[in-house]
């Protein structure tokens, strides 16, 4: 079993940054895959960022390719996702997520790869 535990969120101006953290337990991430994705009111949860185990290969979604960096501490078990040029469309909860399926070990842009899930932390980009 692994628990994952977000904080972070908040509210920032168009233009601002943000740091969501996701702490770990349970397992540790040499053994488990990490994601990102985020839900908007009103629409279906998609994808954000996914890291492979090795923290070497990311994958983003295009909507934030070059404003988010998805990485890992491996000596406190915790993922973040640093948020730069926040925009108002980046407005949603967003949940770290966690497969240890050893064929998702190169990371998974999939809603159903991941078997772990953390309770979403909200953030909302407005003036």
């Amino acid at each position: 079993q692994v628990q994952l535990v977000e904080s972070g969120g908040g509210r920032v101006q168009p233009g601002g940054s943000m740091r969501l953290s996701c702490a770990a337990s349970g397992r540790t991430f040499s053994s488990i895959t990490m994601g990102w994705f985020r839900q908007a009111p009103g629409k279906e949860r998609e994808f954000v960022a996914t890291i492979s185990r090795s923290g070497i290969s990311t994958t983003y979604a295009d909507s934030v390719k070059g404003r988010f960096t998805i990485s890992v501490d491996i000596t406190n078990n915790t993922a973040y996702l640093q948020m730069n040029s926040l925009k108002p469309e980046d407005t949603a909860v967003y949940y770290c997520a966690a497969t240890d399926s050893w064929y998702l070990r190169r990371g998974s842009s999939r809603n159903h790869d991941y078997n772990y899930w953390g309770q979403g932390t909200p953030v909302t980009v407005s003036s």
